[in-house]
């Protein structure tokens, strides 16, 4: 059994997903490299590796990897074409202060992270993953390349949010569209393979150790908290994506004064609902259980109606992460 999806090429399916791909790298990198990269932070996987590489080596390559070129005392054709592609890489290279270019790092681990991850996984990562992980990189180190490692603002705190906040949406995307952007999580599907631990608890864990890592460049532990702060908007940005920003409650209400609490529901707020038949505990009295979704605003007028009707009535009141179904987003609005 594997993760992957055929879809047909050239459909308006595949134009979206592929546009998604797209679009979250490049949020994805603009993340990085105006709010996160220049502070040194390291928020987990490859490319946080690859700050922390970039840090480790900044000096070792002061006029890029070419060293200064002058295209006038080379006038041979195939020197012209390849100037310009050295000398972006060089710039490459001096913007990022000497020192290995954070894209590349990703790059360079993820190819064989996910060779490795198709070895012991089997092909759950298709052509959008491969092609996730290189946008990755060419957008990290040519927007790098072209701004520097400059913070948009100065504030770290500042810097944290809103580069977790993009780096979330524009992950959130690349999900969406099916895809990821391989790095730490083939690490943690491996592992999770030969040990009983949860994925989630892996995934916490590994991106936890590389962000450690960042205390090898300098004993400084304000780089892992601002970095696990980064880590968590980044994982409520992506659920808030994926699943929507609900406003909706979910209501267990048990009352004797089940009908006058249903018609309200049904004639006035014109919302659906469900009755469970249950059986006290205490008394082994039958009781009909009304189960509801509502918005903010209906819930207050529900609970002073019921207030009102029985003031001994008992609520159980829950967030909802996702409601699909009649009344709201069905599920095939979301497939689409």
């Amino acid at each position: 059994m594997t993760f992957l999806h055929k879809n047909t090429l050239f459909t308006r399916l595949w134009f979206y997903q592929y546009a998604m791909v797209i679009a979250g790298t490049f949020i994805m990198a603009m993340g990085f490299v105006f709010f996160i990269d220049p502070h040194g932070i390291v928020p987990g996987g490859v490319y946080g590796i690859g700050i922390v590489l970039n840090n480790m080596t900044q000096g070792l390559f002061p006029k890029g990897p070419f060293g200064v070129l002058d295209c006038m005392n080379h006038p041979s054709f195939l020197t012209s074409i390849t100037f310009p592609i050295k000398s972006f890489i060089n710039e490459m290279f001096v913007q990022y202060k000497g020192g290995i270019p954070i894209g590349i790092t990703g790059l360079l681990i993820n190819i064989p992270l996910t060779l490795i991850g198709i070895k012991v996984l089997g092909p759950r990562f298709g052509i959008k993953t491969i092609l996730g992980f290189i946008l990755c990189t060419i957008f990290i180190d040519s927007l790098t390349a072209w701004w520097g490692l400059t913070a948009l603002v100065d504030d770290v705190l500042l810097s944290c949010v809103f580069g977790g906040i993009l780096i979330g949406f524009g992950l959130a995307l690349v999900f969406k569209a099916q895809a990821t952007t391989a790095g730490s999580d083939i690490i943690a599907m491996i592992i999770e393979k030969y040990t009983k631990l949860s994925l989630g608890k892996l995934m916490i864990y590994v991106d936890s150790t590389i962000v450690l890592c960042s205390l090898l460049v300098n004993v400084d532990w304000q780089i892992p908290l601002y970095s696990w702060v980064v880590i968590y908007i980044t994982g409520r940005v992506i659920d808030m994506t994926m699943q929507g920003a609900n406003v909706e409650k979910a209501l267990f209400i048990i009352s004797d004064k089940y009908e006058l609490i249903r018609n309200k529901i049904v004639q006035d707020l014109n919302r659906g609902g469900t009755f469970i038949q249950g059986q006290g505990i205490y008394n082994k009295a039958e009781k009909n259980m009304i189960f509801v979704v509502l918005n903010r605003r209906e819930l207050v007028v529900l609970q002073n109606y019921i207030h009102t009707v029985d003031s001994q009535a008992f609520l159980t009141v829950m967030e909802t992460n996702e409601i699909l179904g009649e009344g709201f987003k069905s599920l095939g609005e979301k497939m689409e």
